[in-house]
Parts: C-alpha cells; structure tokens; sequence
C-alpha cells in the first residue's frame, strides 16, 4: 500500500453518501489520491464531468490548498445530484450542478478536467480540448493496464487511449494506480 488507510473528511462523507443512496459506482481511491494531488497544483476553476454521488469531486476538493481554486460537477440525474449536493452545501469552493455534463462545457477553461472513459465519444481529444486552459490537466479514469502498443482492449485497439496518448495539443502518459487499473494524465500545451 502506497498511501495512508485514513480517508480525508470530504471523502469519507461522500462515501457515507453513496452508501445511503445505494450508488456504488465511483472512483476508486487511487485514482482519488492522484486527483488529490493533482487539484494540489492547481488554481481556477476545475470541473468533475458526471458527479455520480460525489466521490471523485470529494477526492478533488481535499487537495485544494487555496481560495483562488474552484470545483465544478454536473450530475444528470436528480437523485445522485441531491446526494452530491448534500455533501458540499456548506462548501463555498464547489458548485453541484443537476445538469448533463454538456452544461459546463462553456464554463471554463478548466485548470483540471476529471473524466470517466466510459463513453468515448464525450470524452475524445477533439471534444475535449478547448475545455482545457494552456497547462491545464485532464484525467480520465477507467482504463485496463495495457503493455503494448497499439493499446489493446477486450480484442479491440483501444482508440480512445491511442488518440489521447498521440494527440500533439497535449502531453499524456498512463499510469498505473493499481495493478488492474490505470488513468491518463494529460497536460494541454
């Protein structure tokens, strides 16, 4: 183990959240401590595209250092978004939107970017781009350990990592955050 068992405060509440809602589907903490400690470099406004019950916003939040960082989420459905939002009421540096996660896209440009790999075509390179601020991070999470090239997943090349890992507006690299998952970061030029 790589990191303390103890849980930030933010996150532990979020999880107690997600329990209550009955929604199990969230960040794993690897992937949450990475978020942590990449919301630690950063300042402005940084965005989490599908909240869920909060967990990965949660993750994000214990790592800002500062009053001149901001958190945005969009959760579409109203129940997991109430739920979210019961976690950072009284959090003046995070805003829980009900909204689909389109709803951000002129909000920024974000410092840092939390995406889920889950639907390639809302998160490809080219959607994503101009979201980002020069400088500005995006994670996207979700993604099976991988040792060759091209990028192989379930028998099929893996077009969403090929085309984050190739694209020359950004600079991206995989990592490993359990030996069955892994995320990329990639840094806008």
């Amino acid at each position: 183990m790589s990191a303390p068992p103890e849980l930030p405060d933010v996150v532990t509440r979020a999880f107690d959240v997600s329990r209550r809602a009955g929604y199990v589907s969230f960040c794993r903490n690897e992937t949450g401590r990475l978020l942590a400690a990449l919301a630690a470099t950063r300042e402005g406004t940084m965005a989490e595209f599908g909240t869920g019950c909060g967990v990965g916003t949660a993750w994000l939040r214990s790592g800002v250092r500062n009053e001149k960082a901001r958190i945005l989420t969009a959760e579409l459905e109203p129940r997991l978004a109430a739920a979210a939002t019961e976690i950072f009421v009284d959090d003046p540096l995070v805003d829980v939107l009900e909204a689909d996660w389109s709803t951000l896209m002129d909000k920024g440009p974000f410092s840092l970017l939390f995406l889920d790999s889950g639907d390639p075509s809302a998160v490809g390179v080219d959607k994503i781009a101009d979201l980002v601020e020069p400088g500005g991070i995006v994670v996207l999470d979700d993604f099976v350990p991988c040792e060759m090239w091209p990028p192989i997943t379930g028998g099929r090349v893996d077009t969403l990592r090929e085309e984050w890992l190739t694209d020359e507006r950004f600079t991206t690299v995989e990592v490993m955050v359990a030996p069955d998952a892994s995320a990329l970061i990639a840094t806008r030029r």
